[in-house]
């Protein structure tokens, strides 16, 4: 069993923990929290060890009645990886902390690649990873162009990528986060983060990026013009993109017309949190024209990295494949939705997992 900590019970962390503790091959040795928030609440309601983020805010929960089971330092010492789960640039802080206690660690995109001996997904980089004491696993962004642009490029080719980012202007329970009327370039320069990002997954794919920010908390979407190195046509790269077990092709049919459609999708197909952990592309925007292809794909930011830190920590502390361990993880979570359409009827949807 490997056992595994998360540092932070946040947006990623706890739904990290929870794929953790699904894993028939690990071991969820605890999480930390900074304070004792309604995070501890959930965290308790699940049976998870709760231990200080810091040690100098054990006080805190002392004081609000909350049983620890000690310190992050306990806690790195009982696993054999700490998966960082911390906000943006805490991270690099705590870098420090996993090498003194000589614990492998896993950081969120939202780290600077510097952080990391290498940079993650499981679709485009897995073997990178393997033995390495830090890796961080790439942006949910980053995360769903490595998924798309994998594919096309060792079928097709790509000559150069081009991808618009609307994104989501914060998470839900981010309630400081904007713009609230707006919508903002972020950055105004080109390329954004994210083209140099793909390219620490895929060095040899061409890819610009521009991203802009919209008042809106349920997911990104992206308008991507792919062009090719040779030319299929449009079924050819359906029917490619839909044997992609963590891409799922939104077909017209469904009447999914939006992210919130897709949201409540997913939660009515009973996923946890209506996440949702595959790109979803819409299947009609799938278009070609000579060598160029273009598409729309939504992306979940709170849910598409789930399943690559899963499969970040068997890359680093085991000898699975990466076939092995993304069906691992897939199972087990649930991954890949799945969508048939009736002969004369509206679309009927499921969740693989519920077969």
């Amino acid at each position: 069993m490997i056992r595994v900590g998360v540092n932070g019970y946040g947006t990623i962390g706890k739904r990290v923990a929870d794929a953790v503790a699904a894993q028939p091959d690990m071991k969820l040795v605890g999480v930390t929290k900074a304070s004792p928030d309604y995070g501890v609440e959930a965290a308790a309601r699940r049976g998870y060890d709760l231990y200080a983020a810091v040690d100098d805010g054990a006080e805190a929960f002392a004081a609000a009645g909350v049983d620890l089971a000690g310190t992050l330092g306990d806690l790195l010492e009982a696993v054999d990886v700490v998966v960082d789960c911390a906000p943006s640039g805490v991270g690099e802080r705590n870098a420090p902390v996993y090498e003194a206690h000589d614990t492998p660690a896993i950081f969120q995109g939202g780290e600077d690649a510097a952080v990391a001996e290498t940079s993650f997904n499981a679709r485009g980089r897995f073997e990178a990873a393997r033995g390495a004491d830090a890796v961080r696993v790439v942006s949910c962004n980053t995360t769903a162009l490595s998924r798309l642009l994998a594919p096309l490029d060792e079928t097709y080719g790509v000559e150069k990528a081009r991808v618009t980012l609307v994104r989501r202007g914060g998470d839900p329970s981010e309630t400081n986060r904007g713009p609230i009327n707006d919508i903002v370039p972020d950055p105004a320069t080109v390329p954004s983060h994210h083209g140099p990002d793909v390219n620490e997954i895929l060095p040899d794919v061409p890819v610009d990026t521009a991203a802009l920010k919209a008042p809106v908390t349920g997911m990104h979407t992206h308008s991507v013009n792919v062009t090719l190195e040779t030319e299929p046509d449009s079924t050819a790269v359906r029917d490619l993109l839909a044997d992609e077990d963590r891409i799922f092709l939104v077909p017209e049919a469904a009447g999914i017309d939006g992210a919130g459609a897709l949201k409540e999708y997913a939660a009515d197909a009973g996923r946890p949190r209506g996440d949702l952990w595959e790109n979803c592309v819409w299947e009609e925007s799938i278009s070609v024209t000579g060598r160029d292809l273009y598409l729309f794909q939504n992306v979940h930011q709170e849910a598409d990295v789930v399943p690559e830190n899963v499969d970040a920590i068997r890359a680093m502390t085991t000898d699975v494949d990466a076939a092995e361990s993304v069906a691992r993880t897939n199972e087990t979570l649930g991954v890949g939705l799945e969508s048939r359409l009736g002969d004369d009827g509206p679309a009927r949807t499921e969740l693989a997992a519920d077969d």
